[in-house]
């Protein structure tokens, strides 16, 4: 495409000569402009992206001068096209996105097309991390034993993922049992700067998990988002976002001796918290930074969604450089990385103040003020510093029930419940730790807090201090990389002594995969209504995400998850009270055991070395037995198993047409739901388990599944069926036409009370179309895709709301729904609309962006503003949705 005049004095393209060998590359300093080096990092990053993929159509000049006019545009609310370099997926997630291509290569197919060109535009990685949980634990065959049920459970799933690692172009799919999906990124899949057609550009991405962050600690901008943009950006859509404030976090000080990057972490989650960067960006400067490992940094970038940013960035710097060559990269590319991002104005050095860009508001942190710490006991930002925990957790079992409260009554805290375990009889009560997990990449991705707790338990054994049998102890390594280092240091079997068996290589725990307590244990709970704890080294420990029985879950360093799991409770004062006793009697108290961080580093600049690195990832792709084993299909389209609960094609393109269909017209549609403010994703969204009573229970029951096989609807995703049924299937959901909360709704021309599905369903043997009537903020939360796709799978053609959440009206459009805003100061209430009315519209071919329309309910009308945003958008509704618009692409 030609360039404008506007456009070319942005594009100034650049040779660079790196070790021999000429590229070319969009040179941003060439741009000429002092509004460049105000720039914080991040924001050059998006810059650079706009500025290489400018098209005149997805990204126009006017996105670029407002990118470089970030200072200003901050404040505005602007909205800017951003064309991430990939994807990354995890296997919950990835699943339907597959689906979605396998699909769209049908409709190609029937269509006349060439079904091989439907693959991803840009790279895309999914690693299989979410589905192995902890069914065993503290024992030498626990690892094969809990991959074997991994595989026995998965089998659908994992059968359909590897025909799309042979199927599908530009798609890396990581087998289960290589490790967590965020690790992997950063020991391996991270590019940082990219070489396409010899031009480089930076790294970045989005994936289809919140952690996605994490890859924010080694330089690369990149953050969580839903399936629906990640399709998008695989397939080379733009997503939309809005130019974000930047909030500089400056580090100062020395972290000391006692303390690790997991306190670090907690410390400043709860602090961000506090502050309030919901949509913004933080990024990491000042001298500090130049003493924490990229490893630390991953650790803090990792949290990034506990303490509420979008993304929480360290610039590249020589500590990144250092990293790739500790972790196996080359030597070319890490000269590459370098020289490029030098020229570029990408480089930074952490302790030149005078590179400090603009930021939108100056926060910090002294880090040798950092104390060791935990968070919890149902939030990640309550931290607690481990000198109080024993009398934070005695006001927790005090005070209301809240956050911080379980309202135990003063007579029932001492209470104790004796139980037999393995023919020893031991007691429970209050604080008593069930549950002690090493797990999660935020920190098993980190050397020193790994091998510290390797050296922590080292010591700890040779004092002869012991964790009690009836805890469930685990060690769930984000990659094989770990597990390799530890036995190498000579750690793992004194891991072991204390029952931290390696169990799994993925989320595990992290993720509530903690798998069932003893019985013994779990009745000895519920008897005496016990607050007992989880102690686990994640990120997130929600009330009833980490077990249905740990109501008190904290989140910790590896080394504490192991001093808490040998204490055996959280009611303990470790500076006062010791931790147990050794073999002679003695009292042996926490500080006798924590290994020095001079010890803990010499032992990490001797086993963590490049080769380890190299020899783990260089058969990556290859899997287990298991996954060897599987016989996955050979063919360019998917062999639909109509039989199949797990896998099936959706029907989002079975009707479709070369030729763009009549859309925009809606005659005397019923309101299947009319809902008030705050409707989020997760009322939408189907998730959790599948309670019995449900329309998808009630489905798979027809399909000869009995309730303990039903799994759960994240295992699902690829089931349009399953999903369709959880569309609207929270308890907690209000509908107006309902007298509580509940997954129901009036059928109006019957009246009857029926499941929400039931409904849409009946509607659509009726030939009724459906709309929704909605308050503020429709769609706020998380991105989710099912929250989209699943209302289109009911029947839904528009949505009527106050006001709309940002990602979750483009993810509309995205489906083919229309998105239809009351005018300002109207609602439902103030023009008497009852949601038992007929409502039609129709949308004119030539509609603009923000239109207005009229809306005819039974005799009377009124106006709404119909909230397609872009050129873009007008495009996808019009072909009936994004994928659509793409499958008309690739035809042409």
């Amino acid at each position: 495409m030609a360039l404008s005049d506007d456009c070319s004095k942005y594009r100034c393209e650049k040779s660079i000569d790196i070790d021999g060998k000429s590229f070319k590359y969009f040179d941003l300093l060439g741009i000429n402009d002092p509004r460049y080096d105000e720039l914080p990092f991040s924001i050059r990053v998006l810059l650079e992206s706009a500025i290489r993929n400018y098209d005149n159509f997805h990204i126009k000049v006017k996105d670029i001068e407002n990118i470089l006019n970030w200072k200003e545009n901050q404040l505005k609310s602007v909205e800017v096209p951003f064309k991430p370099a990939r994807v990354i997926l995890q296997d919950f997630t990835g699943v339907p996105a597959v689906v979605d291509f396998a699909a769209m290569r049908d409709a190609v197919k029937r269509l006349g097309g060439d079904p091989e060109k439907i693959n991803p535009v840009v790279p895309a990685d999914l690693v299989i991390d979410h589905s192995v949980q902890v069914d065993v634990s503290r024992s030498a065959d626990a690892l094969q034993k809990n991959q074997d049920i991994e595989f026995e459970r998965n089998k659908e799933r994992f059968l359909f993922l590897k025909w799309g690692a042979k199927a599908l172009k530009n798609m890396l799919i990581v087998p289960p049992g290589s490790g967590i999906v965020h690790q992997v990124n950063l020991e391996y899949l991270a590019r940082v700067v990219f070489d396409s057609d010899n031009i480089l550009y930076p790294d970045s991405l989005v994936g289809t998990d919140s952690h996605t962050t994490m890859i924010n600690g080694l330089g690369i901008v990149g953050w969580g988002v839903g399936g629906i943009e990640a399709e998008a950006v695989m397939l080379g859509q733009a997503i939309s976002m809005v130019l974000p404030k930047v909030i500089g976090y400056k580090l100062t000080g020395k972290m000391n001796a006692l303390v690790t990057s997991t306190d670090v972490v907690l410390t400043i989650t709860k602090h961000l918290r506090q502050i309030g960067v919901v949509g913004k960006f933080v990024e990491f400067f000042g001298p500090g930074v130049s003493q924490l490992s990229i490893a630390d940094r991953a650790t803090i970038a990792n949290m990034c969604p506990e303490y509420g940013a979008t993304i929480g960035y360290f610039a590249i710097d020589e500590i990144s450089l250092k990293y790739m060559k500790q972790t196996g990269r080359q030597d070319s590319k890490i000269s590459m990385v370098e020289k490029y991002l030098k020229a570029n104005g990408l480089f930074r050095d952490f302790d030149n103040s005078k590179q400090d860009p603009v930021y939108s508001e100056i926060v910090e942190l002294d880090l040798s003020t950092v104390m060791s710490c935990v968070s919890g006991p149902k939030r990640p930002h309550d931290k607690v510093d481990v000198n109080v925990m024993k009398k934070d957790f005695q006001n927790c079992l005090d005070n209301p029930i809240g956050f911080k409260g379980f309202k135990i009554a003063p007579d029932q805290q001492s209470k104790s419940i004796p139980f037999v375990f393995e023919n020893e009889e031991y007691v429970l009560s209050h604080g008593s730790v069930v549950i002690a997990a090493i797990t999660s990449c935020t920190n098993t991705s980190n050397p020193s807090v790994m091998l510290g707790a390797g050296l922590l338990a080292k010591n700890a054994v040779n004092k002869g201090l012991t964790v009690k049998p009836f805890v469930k102890t685990s060690l769930s390594p984000g990659s094989g990389v770990v597990t390799y280092y530890l036995k190498e240091s000579g750690v793992i079997p004194y891991l072991e002594t204390l029952g931290f068996n390696v169990v799994g290589y993925g989320c595990m725990t992290c993720i509530g995969n903690s798998g069932p307590l003893p019985e013994p244990v779990a009745q000895a709970i519920e008897k005496g209504d016990l607050v007992t704890c989880g102690v686990l080294s994640g990120n997130r420990n929600f009330e009833g995400r980490i077990h249905p029985l740990t109501r008190a879950n904290y989140l910790a360093s590896p080394l504490l998850v192991i001093a808490y799991a040998i204490a055996g409770t959280v009611s303990i004062d470790f500076e006062k009270e010791p931790i147990g006793k050794d073999n002679d009697g003695k009292d042996v108290f926490l500080r006798d055991i924590w290994p020095s961080r001079q010890v803990v580093q010499e032992v990490e600049r001797e086993h963590v070395i490049p080769a380890m690195f190299q020899e783990v990832y260089s058969n990556i792709t290859e899997g287990n037995d298991r996954w060897r084993s599987l016989d996955a299909p050979d063919a360019q389209l998917y062999p639909w198993d109509s039989s199949s609960t797990y896998i099936q094609s959706p029907p989002f393109f079975q009707t479709m047409t070369r030729d763009l269909p009549s859309v925009g017209v809606i005659k005397d549609a019923k309101v299947l739901l009319n809902l008030g403010d705050s409707v989020t994703t997760d009322h939408i969204s189907p998730a959790g388990s599948i309670a019995r009573n449900s329309p998808a229970a009630r489905y798979l029951a027809s399909r000869g599944l009995v309730p303990r096989q039903f799994n759960s609807y994240g295992s699902r995703r690829g089931n349009d069926a399953i999903m369709a049924r959880g569309t609207f299937a929270n308890i907690r959901l209000v509908n107006k036409f309902i007298s509580k909360a509940a997954p129901k709704t009036i059928h109006i021309p019957s009246g009857d009370v029926m499941d929400i599905f039931d409904a849409a369903d009946r509607y659509k043997a009726d030939g009724m179309q459906l709309i929704i009537l909605s308050g503020k903020d429709y769609g706020s939360g998380s991105s989710r895709d099912w929250a989209a796709k699943g209302p289109w799978m009911q029947g839904v053609k528009a949505v009527i709301a106050e006001s709309f959440e940002r990602i979750h009206r483009s993810n509309l459009v995205g489906m083919g729904i229309i998105p239809l805003q009351y005018l300002p100061g109207q609602t439902a209430e103030s023009l008497g609309l009852s949601g038992k009315e007929n409502y039609s519209l129709s949308v004119p071919d030539d509609i603009q962006a923000g239109q207005k329309i009229s809306v005819q309910v039974d005799k009377r009308s009124f106006e709404v503003i119909v909230r397609f945003d872009t050129d873009v958008e007008l495009a996808y509704f019009k072909h009936g949705g994004i994928l659509n618009y793409m499958i008309r692409q690739m035809l042409e």
